[in-house]
């Protein structure tokens, strides 16, 4: 089939205008008329993803961070984007990027975060001006949980081994805010709604002050927060697609790390 029926379908899940303005969403790499033939699904586009691409024989990369995210001015393959850009092209493969316009979306990462931990009665966390679409959800967990009982809930529906948080100040935890990627800006929202906790990543310093003993901030990592954006989209496309081979990345293609 041609990539743009991959494409349509992916937009109409997932509308281009839905991304926020500062975002890099849709065909990064390649052409809307090009026959494909399997998709390999990723977090991140990296050099090792091209190749697993090559060896897995995939003419197209679906991306949820997109390659191409500042002004690339040159391919002289001396950054990794450059290269990363210039050998997708030498191999004639596509790639495709689907970003905060999944983050936005009603069924999207924030709503496979809330799946993986189980939240009822769940809604937007900042709804947008249209409200089919917003930035976090919030919802409840069945049952309350005192603080340590919960981070070790969270660590094992999230699959991680440590979580960075607030101080602990004896709040049960029944409603749970979460933001998948960078959420800082949207602890006072959390806060106003009455979360007992904020789940998010990339928390500064001076983020964790804001607590200020109403709420437990929780910082997961950027990629564990995402990491299941992968599954998220493979099921999509396996239902809209089903004849359509898709992969997700065996690749973990986060690059931080712990010692």
């Amino acid at each position: 089939m041609k990539l743009k029926e991959l494409t349509d379908h992916l937009e109409k899940w997932a509308p281009l205008n839905s991304a926020e303005e500062f975002d890099n969403v849709g065909l990064l790499v390649g052409d809307h008329e090009n026959i494909i033939n399997k998709a390999l699904i990723t977090i991140d586009t990296t050099e090792g993803i091209i190749d697993e691409a090559i060896d897995n024989n995939c003419d197209t990369i679906i991306t949820f961070h997109p390659i191409i995210f500042n002004t690339l001015k040159k391919i002289a393959n001396k950054s990794y984007v450059e290269r990363v850009v210039s050998k997708a092209i030498k191999n004639n493969i596509n790639i495709y990027a689907i970003h905060t316009n999944l983050d936005n979306n009603p069924k999207g990462v924030n709503f496979k975060i809330c799946e993986k931990l189980s939240l009822i009665n769940t809604s937007f966390l900042i709804p947008k001006s249209e409200k089919r679409f917003g930035m976090g959800m919030i919802g409840e967990i069945e049952e309350e949980l005192d603080e340590t009982k919960f981070l070790n809930f969270v660590k094992k529906r999230m699959n991680i081994k440590q979580i960075k948080h607030s101080p602990l100040i004896g709040k049960k935890i029944k409603k749970v805010a979460v933001l998948g990627g960078s959420g800082s800006f949207a602890i006072d929202d959390a806060i106003k709604l009455n979360a007992d906790c904020f789940i998010t990543a990339d928390l500064k310093y001076h983020d964790y002050f804001k607590a200020d003993k109403k709420i437990l901030l929780t910082d997961i990592g950027h990629y564990e927060s995402e990491q299941y954006t992968k599954e998220l989209i493979l099921e999509f496309l396996n239902k809209k697609i089903p004849k359509f081979a898709c992969i997700i990345s065996k690749y973990k293609t986060n690059p931080v790390n712990y010692f």
